[in-house]
């Protein structure tokens, strides 16, 4: 049950003009309109921590003096970013407001005039593990005299209002609070009652509906998106929200028409491949639909967010085989060869990107770590990157966001190069632009990482995410994680190679280059127990990825394994790991049945096995078609199952 406050406390803000509804009763109204099951109004701070005492829910709190949109108090209620969320506004601060300094959607800081980036706007939510955190700031704000604080973090004019002083303990008690910005809409804080009489003019003249659905398109999209997808999915979403359909029902029609495009791909043809070309593009149109109608219908949930994320891959994925098969069946041999480069490029690519995120929001949250040297290599890009981001519209802001060769431009070159050359073409195309992007990612980031020196590995579940099973346990501890897993997967790329030329050749593998390539990846499976504090070892996961994927393949090269089915069987391992990502991103636990995966290590020794033993078709199809069973059967136990028996043990027994 979600609890809105209006936290009376101080003047009401010059009270109410002439003849309209006191502010308290209008923002007790506007809450319960923006979803608020109980509405409860606080005369003081030391009231507010009783009353939230008992919730067991998400809270919001108000103070008196905002006025805003009842959108803006429904986005900031339902915001997706996290669960503690505080509004912020690029109004001038006045008195008693704090300012506040917001990374990377992270409130970092609150109080501190040094590099603010705003004001904090009188109302936040605070999620249900951070109620302690609220009733400690709030019983602490109410038993002293609110003052302002040292740094003038604080307009001149006086001490911190009662919601400022709420949140600045929040911030102070170490609770991660994002930022939530207003943009189209109308939301300020006021001090008497003719700027209150200037806001709710502000309000009235912005037609809310319209920019509800405007919003629903990013802020900040790739070129593709933004120029030739964004220009008129709105109407579409606004038909979807119209006749009824849900975000979950455009994913899965964006998800029919990659495979209809897919099939198209393959069967090969001028007509056909137009066809999937068209089929393409209207499948990533759905694709951006089903984000925009859940920001506009305001109908997240965290199975909606999982299911994105998975069935974009799954999509991308199925389109590479379509490919792969097109080109064989056009006649180039290696034409499954290449869907599974163009696949395993991509993933390792995600991998990096997860990771690469992860650790600038922690970065982010360690603001003195990342500050303590400004210059270098690492700090100047961090500088020069910040002012293109900051640039937006201009010709370097459009560069540097399409030459990382993000989605729409992967669909928009799939499908154009598809469609006028062909598939062998398509993939060609995106392997190339693929392995620049990973190239200029990859170095600009290391030497960022580098400078800024933040270990993110040792703040989750190590051994979860680097998808490590049970023989990790059977092993000695070896220091340098990244160094042994660049190892294993240089290693594996060595024995892909040689098993590419002996096949080739007619020959077989001996069997002394399995077990040397599996005893390398072993090696890499000792870093496991060691701390990942290192300025790089973020890039942990992407390498043992690589390393998996490659041996693999190999196995199956030299195993005389058909190609559809070596990429039926790394298709099941990237599903795997997207869905650890995935839980990572969405801040969800590990799957329930992630141990029964065997971990990358001990699967990686079953096909070493199988390969020694000629039976390496056999163990993929086995494996991959095992691995599928337990991913299935472990997602219907995460998002069917057990929601079902959490919500079921509310009730009485009997």
């Amino acid at each position: 049950m979600t609890l809105a406050i209006v936290l009376a406390a101080g003047p009401a803000a010059g009270g109410a003009t002439e003849g309209a509804e006191p502010p308290v009763d209008r923002l007790a109204a506007q809450w319960r309109r923006a979803g608020a099951e109980q509405v409860r109004v606080a005369a003081d701070l030391g009231e507010l921590a009783d009353l939230v005492t008992g919730a067991t829910g998400p809270v919001l709190v108000s103070g008196v003096d905002l006025v805003a949109h009842t959108a803006v108090l429904r986005h900031l209620a339902t915001s997706p970013v996290g669960p503690t969320v505080a509004l912020v506004l690029t109004d001038p601060p006045a008195a008693g407001q704090a300012v506040v300094r917001e990374e990377r959607g992270q409130v970092v800081a609150v109080g501190d005039a040094t590099d603010a980036t705003g004001v904090f706007g009188g109302a936040l939510r605070v999620g249900a593990a951070d109620l302690p955190a609220l009733v400690d700031a709030a019983r602490a704000a109410s038993a002293t005299a609110p003052a302002a604080p040292a740094a003038s973090g604080v307009a001149p004019g006086g001490p911190l209002a009662a919601v400022d002083r709420l949140v600045a303990g929040l911030a102070a008690r170490g609770t991660l609070i994002f930022a939530h910005r207003v943009r189209l809409l109308v939301a300020h804080r006021v001090g008497d009652a003719a700027q209150r009489a200037a806001a709710e003019a502000q309000v009235a003249a912005v037609d809310e509906d319209r920019a509800e659905l405007k919003l629903s398109v990013k802020e900040r999209d790739d070129f593709f998106t933004t120029f030739f997808v964004s220009t008129w999915s709105p109407y579409v979403t606004k038909a979807a929200a119209r006749i009824g359909i849900g975000p979950t029902g455009v994913t899965m029609v964006s998800v029919a028409f990659a495979v209809a495009a897919a099939v198209l791909f393959g069967v090969g043809g001028r007509p056909a491949l137009v066809a999937g070309a068209v089929l393409l593009y209207l499948g990533f149109v759905l694709d951006c639909v089903d984000g925009q109608l859940a920001r506009y219908t305001r109908h997240f949930s965290a199975w909606g967010g999982w299911l994105d994320t998975m069935a974009d891959r799954f999509k991308e994925y199925v389109v590479y085989a379509g490919l792969g098969f097109g080109a064989t069946h056009a006649g180039f041999r290696y034409g499954w060869a290449l869907a599974l480069a163009a696949m395993t490029l991509q993933t390792v690519r995600h991998m990096t990107d997860t990771w690469y995120g992860a650790l600038h929001d922690e970065a982010a949250r360690r603001p003195k770590v990342v500050s303590g040297d400004a210059g270098g290599i690492g700090g100047k890009l961090n500088a020069a990157s910040t002012r293109v981001q900051a640039d937006t519209g201009s010709v370097s802001y459009w560069l540097k966001r399409t030459v990382v060769f993000p989605i729409g431009e992967r669909w928009a070159l799939i499908a154009l190069a598809a469609a006028l050359f062909g598939p062998l073409v398509a993939l060609c195309a995106v392997l190339v632009w693929g392995t620049l992007a990973f190239a200029y990612t990859g170095a600009l980031r290391t030497l960022r990482a580098r400078w800024m020196r933040v270990p993110v590995l040792t703040t989750v579940d190590t051994g979860l995410h680097r998808d490590d099973g049970p023989l990790v346990r059977t092993l000695p501890p070896a220091r340098g994680p990244l160094l042994l897993a660049v190892l294993g997967a240089l290693g594996a790329a060595g024995m892909l190679v040689w098993a590419l030329r002996t096949v080739h050749g007619g020959g077989d593998l001996p069997i002394w280059a399995p077990v040397l390539a599996l005893v390398l990846l072993l090696g890499a499976a000792q870093g496991a127990r060691t701390p990942h504090a290192g300025a790089l070892d973020w890039l942990v996961p992407a390498a043992l990825r690589a390393a998996e994927y490659l041996f693999a393949i190999a196995v199956g090269v030299a195993g005389r394994a058909p190609a559809w089915l070596i990429f039926g069987y790394v298709l099941v391992l990237t599903l795997h790991h997207y869905d650890l990502t995935a839980r990572l991103e969405k801040r969800q636990s590990a799957p329930p049945l992630h141990v029964a995966t065997l971990g990358w290590e001990g699967r990686s020794a079953v096909l070493a096995i199988a390969l020694i033993t000629g039976i390496a078709s056999i163990a993929l199809a086995t494996l991959g078609a095992y691995l599928f069973v337990v991913f299935v059967v472990s997602v219907v136990l995460a998002w069917v199952v057990l929601p079902a028996r959490a919500r079921g043990g509310v009730r009485s027994p009997g």
